[in-house]
């Protein structure tokens, strides 16, 4: 179920009403906890089955945690669980490729296995939100950290994993914040659901308006890219740059504006990655909770900057290939990931949006020889003023980046002066109606969002 769909308009106010029906925190996860299914079962009653068989393996796992002491097996066994499932169904195909290629250019004739799968949407998302729960859970009992402990019911660790606005596409969540929330008592508090609103429809803004709008001119510019001119290979890997921000930020919005209304506060996703005054800026900024996961649970178990400056290059490089290989099984996104690490420590403002462009290239290249052609012809000084295809989208990104601007640091947009005619109610809910019109009439074709893919 799309959040930018008119099914998922009909099924919000469903779940919204029959949620606050009643007070009971136990009705209120059973009521999410059933529409997550529904979420999640709109694409697949199969992979809701292999969802829901992988979290109650964890949560036996987590359970016999606490009740042996064999903590660390249990541990390694539900992040083989995890890890072995992912590993089939997103990485098999790809990495018997891989090997197949490499005996051949050995010269041994090699016929490997492949499957014909397809993957879940959003398993990346759920196995690590599942893997950072396991792992916390071991190190509270370890300690005998009781506090920290995350000994819950089935009812509390299922809604937990599968809270629907954000299983597919992020945030990713940890037990301190999601869980800590599904096991309180949540009442009904109108500006925490009106911030909700207000932010969904930012969200659908940046998908429909800003994202789709750039869709069909990236796909025409990479499909035609070795007939194109520099500038226009500029303007499509800019094009893209926003169509993948306002794609995946735009989703995040959504999630967190969804999960208000339901009392629930996610973790912020995004914070204008494209200001950022260096590359680590930026990764500080882009994507916080899935590189939030990679640094607990990678870069620091492997030393971080505690052994040195070479071990904390090859730590960080070992960040940024995983980074990489989490996005998708392919090599443009392993080189993406490497690119990043070669970048990383780059502190020149100016720099910083270019460089971040360039990658983005590597990123939408279906292989690496268009990859390399691509960014080649980039650097066609005869051909770099010399543009193609329409600039309309140009006045989209404009307009985005001077509202971000103006929001600052808020977290929620189109928040109204209490004073004059901004104080009027009817006033803003017309401007809201108004945006949400203007949204769905001159917004791009509809596409499915780009991280559902990961």
């Amino acid at each position: 179920m799309l959040f930018n769909s008119v099914t998922y308009l009909l099924f919000l106010p469903i779940v919204f009403f029959l949620y606050w029906s009643r007070s009971s925190s136990k009705w209120q996860n059973t009521i999410l906890l059933l529409a997550s299914m529904v979420f999640y079962g709109w694409w697949s009653v199969p992979f809701l089955s292999l969802m829901l068989a992988t979290c109650l393996c964890n949560y036996l796992c987590v359970s016999m945690m606490h009740r042996t002491m064999q903590h660390k097996l249990w541990m390694i066994s539900a992040l083989v669980v995890n890890f072995s499932i992912l590993g089939v169904f997103k990485y098999f195909n790809f990495f018997a490729a891989a090997l197949s290629d490499l005996l051949t250019a050995a010269g041994m004739h090699a016929d490997m296995p492949t499957l014909n799968v397809i993957l879940p949407v959003g398993i990346s998302f759920y196995t690590f939100q599942l893997s950072a729960y396991v792992i916390d859970t071991y190190r509270a009992v370890k300690n005998n950290d009781t506090a920290c402990s995350y000994e819950v019911d089935a009812l509390s660790f299922l809604t937990f994993i599968t809270f629907f606005p954000q299983l597919v596409a992020g945030p990713i969540e940890r037990a301190d914040n999601l869980l800590r929330q599904v096991q309180q008592q949540r009442r009904f508090d109108e500006n925490t659901a009106t911030d909700g609103m207000r932010l969904l429809l930012w969200g659908l803004m940046k998908k429909m308006f800003i994202a789709d709008n750039c869709a069909r001119q990236v796909d025409y510019i990479f499909e035609h890219y070795d007939s194109l001119s520099a500038g226009t290979l500029w303007l499509g890997a800019l094009y893209f740059t926003f169509q993948i921000y306002g794609d995946f930020s735009g989703y995040s919005d959504m999630a967190i504006g969804s999960a208000e209304l339901f009392g629930i506060r996610l973790t912020r996703n995004f914070n204008r990655p494209y200001i950022a005054t260096s590359m680590q800026d930026f990764w500080r900024r882009w994507h916080m909770t899935l590189m939030s996961w990679f640094k607990d649970y990678v870069y620091i178990p492997l030393g971080g900057n505690r052994k040195g400056r070479i071990r904390q290059r090859i730590n960080l490089a070992s960040v940024f290939l995983l980074s990489g290989l989490w996005h998708g099984a392919g090599w443009t996104f392993i080189c993406w990931g490497l690119y990043h690490a070669l970048v990383y420590r780059i502190r020149w403002r100016l720099l910083v949006f270019p460089i971040v462009v360039v990658g983005w290239v590597i990123f939408r290249a279906p292989d690496m020889t268009v990859c390399s052609e691509y960014i080649a012809g980039m650097f066609d000084l005869h051909t770099i003023a010399k543009l193609e295809c329409s600039r309309m989208p140009l006045l989209l990104l404009a307009l985005l980046m001077v509202t971000e601007w103006r929001m600052g640091d808020a977290t929620h947009p189109f928040r109204w002066k209490s004073h004059g005619w901004q104080s009027s109610q009817w006033v803003r809910y017309a401007v809201y109606l108004t945006l949400f019109v203007l949204t769905v009439v001159y917004g791009g074709e509809k596409t499915q969002f780009i991280y559902f893919q990961f």
